[in-house]
């Protein structure tokens, strides 16, 4: 079991300048905890994602750790131009020596993607070309593509990433039929669902990868993302989520309430108490969370557990106590 942390940067309060600063101080924590990866979520016109630029805020992290591995979870890819998509893997890669996780999606938010006018009917067909031609980018030393949206003819490819033939792949999956696409490409899953949907996606990537003829031991990381805060009592640390959640969620809905419409997929309750119930937020003492980690982490069959750990209105102070804990009481358990 390996330990990440997840982040939408969603807007904290105060200044953002500060903000970003207090964000670099925890990823600086959780390199010094022990975590493997810190992954960044890509967000537009709204308040869930005040890091709009995953590259930037990247930079930074890159700077500001030596161990850590990190990424955007994911690129929102139709929003970029490949080449110059494939620039920026490569220069991150290089900054780090060799620490990128390469998240990819189409982008879920058809308000977002809408905004720099693309058309979200398209999206599906227009990341799968997109994606082709970026992992052609980062292999090959001249570029040639002949496709429904992008054309390139004999663009060489003077940038290459530290890890060959590129960095690992992430894919944030909703679906058990998503199992086989990602096994076969060999991709890195973070699986929106429930524990025990969670589970019947890691069987099935499992059977798939089997299938294929691959290693166990080789077999990429499959997460399941949960909301954390561990204080010193159940009391304390669901008081501070309840606010926190309250003001994460709101950012979350923001597009789609002012367009008039609820979210596509109702994966995660409004209610504080059914999203603590259904393991959504994992809130309590060490031993409340440990507990609660170890059976939905069992059940989902995971071997990635993914943390956010800062969210909503939470000062530094207070995540950076619950990281604390977290990693000393919490992580050696599991």
């Amino acid at each position: 079991m390996k330990f990440g942390v997840f982040d939408h940067m969603d807007r904290a309060g105060g200044g953002l300048g500060r903000q970003f600063e207090d964000r670099l101080r925890l990823i600086e924590l959780y390199e010094k905890s022990g975590f493997h990866a810190y992954h960044l979520a890509e967000h537009h016109a709204t308040p869930l994602g005040m890091a709009p630029s995953p590259s930037v805020f990247l930079a930074a992290v890159a700077q500001r750790t030596r161990t850590l591995r990190f990424g955007p979870l994911v690129y929102t890819v139709n929003l970029y131009h490949p080449l110059r998509l494939i620039d920026e893997i490569c220069m991150l890669d290089q900054m780090s020596n060799g620490r990128l996780e390469l998240g990819v999606g189409r982008g879920i938010s058809p308000y977002e993607v809408g905004y720099y006018g693309i058309d979200p009917a398209t999206g599906p067909e227009r990341f799968a070309e997109a994606l082709d031609v970026i992992l052609k980018g980062l292999t090959e030393k001249v570029l040639n593509h002949d496709g429904k949206y992008f054309t390139y003819r004999n663009v060489p490819m003077e940038m290459v990433p530290v890890q060959r033939p590129y960095p690992p792949l992430w894919y944030g999956a909703n679906s058990l039929e998503s199992a086989d696409r990602l096994a076969k490409l060999g991709s890195n899953a973070v699986v929106g669902m429930k524990a025990e949907g969670v589970g019947q996606f890691s069987a099935r990537y499992r059977a798939a990868w089997k299938a294929l003829g691959r290693l166990e031991a080789e077999m990429p990381m499959i997460g399941l993302s949960r909301h954390i805060l561990v204080g010193d009592t159940d009391k304390e640390a669901q008081s501070a989520a309840r606010r926190a959640f309250a003001l994460w969620y709101d950012a979350l809905i923001h597009l789609w309430r002012a367009n008039g419409v609820g979210l596509p997929r109702q994966m995660i309750p409004a209610e504080f108490e059914a999203a603590l119930d259904g393991g959504y937020i994992v809130a309590g003492s060490p031993a409340t969370v440990r507990e609660r980690l170890k059976r939905d982490n069992d059940v989902a069959g995971i071997n990635y557990c993914l943390c956010r750990l800062a969210f909503g209105d939470l000062s530094f102070e207070e995540s950076a106590h619950s990281v604390d804990l977290f990693a000393r009481e919490v992580m050696p358990a599991l």
